[in-house]
């Protein structure tokens, strides 16, 4: 038990930020990790402490399929982060904005693998284990999952995010 509140307390960010790109939406996504915390705190983790981590992530994910399967899930995205601070031409955030929209346009599988690995910073044994598929498949997924990216980012086509301006009367 102690195990799995350590692992909780120090993936929290990661996990809620891949139960982010999971739902698309903050407040689904807060729901999904609790859902996740309370699963995992009366379960019985798995014996090493090293695979607690990637057991958090399994059972993010399965809540998620869960929820989604149910129609629970809402579809639409949340602008994100990005449109709540002031807008102010910087290149990293033109960077993120463009890989966000390019990632969301990447077909679910690409997307997850691309998130495990190269945003939540999972190996590629973890993601397989997490996925329930060959480290093979990961990494075949991996790549093209990659020049899917690129492809994305290249081809245009991405849209401008809405604003919250307020007119001052």
């Amino acid at each position: 038990m102690q195990a799995v509140e350590r692992a909780l307390r120090q993936n929290w960010e990661r996990l809620f930020s891949y139960a982010r790109r999971l739902a698309g939406n903050r407040d689904v996504a807060a729901d999904l990790l609790q859902s996740c915390a309370m699963k995992a705190l009366s379960a019985q983790p798995p014996a090493e402490e090293a695979q607690i981590r990637a057991w958090l992530f399994t059972i993010l994910r399965n809540a998620w399929i869960d929820e989604h399967r149910r129609g629970q899930v809402s579809a639409r995205a949340e602008a994100g982060d990005a449109e709540e601070r002031p807008w102010r031409y910087d290149d990293r955030l033109i960077a993120t904005i463009t890989v966000r929209q390019a990632l969301d346009r990447l077909e679910p599988p690409h997307r997850e693998v691309l998130e495990l690995v190269e945003l939540a910073g999972f190996k590629y044994a973890e993601a397989a284990a997490i996925l329930g598929v060959p480290v093979g498949t990961i990494m075949s997924r991996l790549s093209r999952a990659r020049l899917a990216l690129l492809a994305a980012i290249e081809g245009g086509n991405l849209r401008a995010l809405a604003t919250r301006r307020h007119q001052a009367s």
